[in-house]
Order: C-alpha cells, then structure tokens, then sequence
C-alpha cells in the first residue's frame, strides 16, 4: 500500500462530481477537498469588492486578502471564506456566472493549486476539479473523467437550484452549463482535458449509488 493516495475526479460542471467525491471520501474515509468550492469562493471576493477581473494588481491584492478553510459538520464538507461560512452563497447563480472566468485567471490558478497541492502531500484525500489528474495531482494513482449527456446535467442543476431560486428557468441553467463548458474547455489556463490515464464514468444512465461503486471498484486495489 502506497503511503498516500489522492483520488483525482475531474469533468464538466454538474455531473455529480462533488457527490461522487463526498461520497468516496466518506466511504474510504478520506478527506474530502472541493476544489471547486475554492474557486467558487474567490469569486465570491471578487463580486463583492468589484474586482476588475482585467486588473492585475486589483487581482494580485485580492489574493491576499483571501483565506479559505474547510471543515467538516454533520459529514458534510463546509468552506470558509475569511472565516465566514460561504457554502450555499457561493452555489448562487452569480457566482456560477462568473466563476469560469475568474478560474481563468492565472494567478488565481497558481495559488489555488499551491493551497491544493499542500493538502495532499500527506494525507488520503479526494479532490474533485476541473484539472485535478492533469495540472494539480498528475502523478495521482486514481483518476476519474466524469460526463453526462448535457440535458441530463442540466434538469439536475435544476432541480437542485429550484428551492432557494424559485424564479430560476432550466433554460437558464442548460445556457449556463453550455457557457461554462465552452470556457472551461477553451481557456489558455489549464484548460478542462481528460488525462491520458483517467478513468472514463459517464453517468447519464447512472444512479449516485451505481457510480459509487464502480468508483469504488478502481480505488479499491490500491487499499491493500
């Protein structure tokens, strides 16, 4: 058995890549890190103070002033941002809107992967992204690739903005969705790519249930 194992999931937003990894790391006991959490709450910063996102002396002074913690209540994963509790505000279509362009950023990137890296240098952890198996952890021993059929990733997103977004229209998201992977896809920055080693799990037809264990069957050889 390896000293630490980081289980890498990457792939296009609303696939389900935060419930398979709570999921894993729940299961194998691991630490969950949301990645995207992070980007999500930089952004946040960002809207709040007005960060001209073109500024790189704004962004270069913004980064500073941004410190971001998780930590875990009723077994779920919860972040902070400067030690206030940012979890369902950054899930908010606003910051959906603007956080493939703010995870864009160059030097956003490098020191959110420097706070990732540092975290998995020496515990068994899962961390889910956009580039996790290829520019963070690329010498992670399980690497996951998730997809779904973009109308199915939609009516899922959906269904879970509805309760707090009533107004909220699946056309709406199915557009956002549509947006975010052309910027995720697209950008000069590390840009969302399948690892030549990652596991493919395209779970239009899956149940969380049934992608759990088909996760867990990869993981599972590197535990003995």
């Amino acid at each position: 058995m390896i000293d630490h194992i980081i289980v890498a999931i990457d792939g296009y937003s609303s696939c389900g890549k935060s419930t398979l990894a709570k999921a894993l790391a729940k299961k194998l006991h691991f630490i969950y890190v949301d990645s995207g959490a992070m980007y999500r709450a930089v952004a946040l910063y960002f809207l709040r103070n007005n960060i001209d996102l073109n500024d790189h002396d704004q962004i270069i002074n913004a980064l500073k002033n941004i410190h971001l913690n998780f930590h875990s209540r009723d077994y779920q994963t919860h972040i902070t941002l400067n030690d206030e509790e940012v979890s369902e505000e950054i899930r908010q279509m606003p910051v959906s809107e603007s956080v493939s362009s703010v995870a864009a950023i160059h030097e956003v990137r490098k020191e959110m992967v420097k706070q990732q890296q540092r975290m998995g240098r020496s515990k068994n952890i899962v961390m889910d992204g956009r580039d996790i198996g290829t520019a963070v952890f690329p010498d992670a021993p399980v690497k996951f690739f998730m997809t779904a059929d973009p109308k199915i990733r939609a009516e899922r997103r959906y269904k879970e903005l509805l309760p707090k977004n009533p107004a909220i229209t699946l056309e709406e998201v199915f557009e956002n969705i549509a947006h975010r992977d052309y910027q995720d896809t697209t950008r000069a920055e590390s840009p969302l790519r399948r690892a030549e080693d990652a596991i493919i799990l395209d779970n239009t037809d899956l149940t969380p249930d049934e992608q759990l264990l088909f996760a867990l069957s990869k993981v599972e050889p590197f535990l003995v």
